[in-house]
């Protein structure tokens, strides 16, 4: 079989791509040869005789509504065997379920008056057939819409669209299944909203994720639940959420909406397991630092106890629950905790890194990417060969999984399907010449919407139980505010540094720790501030080769140690960065770039794409275990052709500041519309603003239009800019 370019066909109100489909479908062997009494298949090519077939494929390309809508009762006999799929996934970004419902039914689906059938079966069929085919046709589409997409008909408490679709059901296609299967979907929708009234809703998420919120975490009480439970439990709540998540709120024009007053409502699902991915992290950080009285021993050990949790979800393959936890122990009050991290062992820090790489940002994340995909289609979890080292005891508990034949699906971080969406539908054309519906674009977007509704099929392997005991602990965390763990964790390691660590024995630690990752010794600094030269990251801003910077996160302008902040463990034993423009959700804003730690309200969560409050921050690829570390971004000093600088909105005050790493290749456009995106404002709006950098209190430096900010920048100076809207 062979395809071949058949150009495009234009009808009236459509385009369509026509693709020639070439078919052997008989071989014989030549005149020749049959005298010579030889067979087709035994014979060299020149003595057979090869008959082709050619058909033409038409794949609608564009087209008005209408032409879409009566397309869905064409597309089999055009051979567009996806398109009905294709349609119901995506139709929600360019028209309503009552306006589709309208045309199939009262303009294509009226049997008596309907001449679809004569138009595509000219002078073929009678009358009854015609209808036949007509009634088979429009059973077809209404059969797949309700197998694919029956949320589209919950509309309470009218149900319009399922009434329309029942009346015409009666008098169309009396006592038939199809007429049985509305009415029942009709009772389970009332049945449901009744329940939602008593405020018994088995549907809502909040049961899982929101709660009194209380109590800070007892260490002791926490202790009491075993890794793998807590695993198997966030897992529970994460797989709950996440069927439920209906495809189409995760396209980009309907997500990217959800800011407007009017859509405070808009795409429930996908902001319920936002909800619960920020509950984890936010419990992560407040059973590290809810508790005055830890020790710093204690508190290391919890760190351990999350890294074993996170990589029981690695194995459960709930990479939702695991991104969280790796989320918090990179957030800014948690990997600034230097000497907490140093008792924390050598090989759960390996862990860590490992765990913590499968999120790398280099090439668009192509590590989770691939090993998302790889894992949906395989019934237990690939780990490589030092995970299965570093888990002898995960080892065998996933051998008896196998064993005992319990199959396991796939949780996602939805953040990455999120981000893909909305750079669709960013980059292309919602509507081509003429005013026609661009669904080149939807099929796009619908090879990511398969993507994930083939995770929640696969979703359906997991056989958990809910632990109520767990449920009702993880419900009832109050969790801190981004003020208070930044205070508990000052605290905690101004503790720790008086009081558990004597100056030699706290050397002694990082020189090891250091030896071991780095291939070399370092000496901390006593203070909490940039030295001129140190190859690990200390605490916040300690090191020039800091692994990271993230934005501001807490609007304090006291210390440097807020805003530049390496994300592996503190000392950076690790020494992995992230740019702290890849990888936040950001404050609820629609954007394709993502923020570090800290950017937003909250001080940790969600991956860019604009999702709820919070921020993921990521890492780089950076040095493995006895490489020689690569010089790093920070702020305040030019190296490596990069730096960091902030940049913060005229009218506001200036410790209210988005950090964006910049390279010498960037040029005022680009960090202007990062910055934009950093301050959750509109980047289209580039041509609006211009960049000045602070010199002193009574000068500045403003830039022209196309400048080079490395190079033209003043590096003599704090590295402070703002923002301005053009007069």
């Amino acid at each position: 079989t062979t395809f071949q370019d058949g150009g495009e066909e234009v009808e009236d109100g459509a385009v369509y791509n026509v693709t020639l489909k070439k078919v052997q479908i008989q071989q014989a062997a030549n005149k020749g040869a049959r005298w010579l009494g030889g067979e087709g298949d035994q014979l060299p090519p020149e003595h057979t005789v090869r008959q082709y077939e050619t058909s033409k494929i038409r794949a609608i390309k564009a087209g008005t509504l209408e032409k879409l809508v009566e397309n869905l009762l064409t597309a089999f006999g055009d051979a567009d065997f996806s398109y009905i799929s294709i349609f119901l996934a995506t139709y929600r970004a360019f028209a309503s379920p009552r306006a589709v419902l309208e045309l199939l039914l009262d303009r294509f689906g009226n049997l008596e008056t309907s001449s679809h059938g004569e138009v595509e079966n000219p002078n073929s069929l009678d009358s009854s057939e015609s209808e036949t085919v007509l009634k088979a046709e429009i059973a077809s589409v209404l059969r797949a819409w309700l197998d694919q997409c029956s949320e589209d008909f919950r509309e309470p408490p009218d149900y319009t669209c399922l009434l329309k679709l029942l009346d015409y059901l009666k008098n169309n296609m009396p006592s038939s299944d199809m007429e049985s299967r509305v009415q029942n979907l009709l009772k389970q929708f009332q049945d449901q909203e009744v329940e939602a009234v008593d405020g018994f809703c088995s549907t809502s998420s909040s049961d899982l994720v929101e709660g009194e919120e209380l109590e800070i975490s007892n260490p002791e009480e926490f202790s009491f639940f075993q890794d793998h439970v807590v695993a198997e439990q966030l897992t529970y709540m994460d797989v709950m959420l996440f069927k439920r998540v209906v495809p189409y709120h995760c396209l980009g024009s309907i997500w990217s909406q959800r800011d407007k007053k009017e859509n405070k409502n808009l795409a429930p699902t996908v902001r319920a397991t936002i909800t619960q991915f920020n509950a984890v992290t936010k419990c992560v950080v407040s059973t590290i630092l809810g508790t005055r009285e830890l020790r710093i021993q204690q508190r290391a050990k919890i760190i351990e106890k999350w890294i074993h949790i996170a990589h029981e979800c690695r194995i459960l393959k709930n990479f939702s629950s695991l991104r969280a936890i790796i989320s918090a122990l990179q957030s800014n009050s948690i990997y600034r905790l230097k000497t907490t991290w140093m008792c924390v062992s050598k090989d759960i820090l390996l862990m860590y890194e490992e765990l913590s790489e499968i999120f790398s940002d280099h090439d668009n994340y192509l590590t989770s990417r691939e090993l998302l995909m790889k894992e949906a289609t395989s019934k237990f979890a690939n780990l490589d060969s030092s995970e299965k080292e570093n888990q002898k005891k995960s080892q065998k508990r996933l051998q008896l999984q196998k064993n005992k034949g319990v199959m396991q699906g796939t949780v996602p971080y939805l953040g990455t399907f999120l981000t893909d969406l909305i750079m669709l539908d960013t980059a292309l054309q919602d509507y081509v010449e003429g005013g026609l519906i661009n669904f080149e674009k939807r099929r796009r977007e619908f090879e990511v919407i398969a993507q994930i509704k083939l995770l929640q099929s696969s979703c359906n392997s997991y056989c958990l139980i809910p632990d109520q005991k767990f449920i009702q602990w993880f419900r009832k965390q109050r969790h801190l505010t981004e003020e208070e763990s930044y205070k508990l964790s000052r605290e905690a390691e101004v503790a720790a540094d008086t009081n558990i660590l004597s100056p030699k024995s706290q050397k002694s630690m990082v020189k090891r720790i250091s030896t071991l990752f780095l291939g070399t010794d370092v000496i901390t600094p006593a203070k909490e501030q940039p030295p001129k030269s140190s190859p690990v990251g200390g605490s916040s801003g300690e090191s020039t080769d800091s692994a990271s910077v993230s934005s501001c996160e807490f609007n304090h302008s006291e210390t440097e140690d807020v805003c530049v902040t390496p994300v592996s463990s503190p000392e950076d034993p690790l020494k992995k960065g992230y740019d702290s423009d890849k990888g936040s959700i950001g404050s609820d804003k629609g954007s394709s770039s993502s923020k570090g730690p800290g950017s937003s309200k909250d001080p940790i969560f969600y991956t860019g794409l604009g999702l709820d409050s919070g921020s993921i921050p990521t890492r780089d690829s950076g040095p493995g275990p006895g490489s020689v570390p690569r010089v790093l971004p920070v702020y305040n000093r030019q190296s490596g052709g990069s730096c960091i600088i902030r940049v913060s909105m005229d009218g506001l005050q200036a410790s209210v500041y988005k950090s964006i790493l910049i390279t010498n290749q960037d040029r005022i456009p680009d960090v202007t519309q990062r910055a934009l995106l950093k301050h959750n404002l509109e980047p289209d709006a580039v041509e609006d603003y211009e960049l000045v950098q602070v010199i002193s209190e009574d000068k500045e430096l403003v830039f022209p239009r196309d400048a080079n900010v490395f190079y033209g920048m003043n590096s003599h100076v704090n590295f402070d800019f703002i923002l301005r809207k053009k007069a």
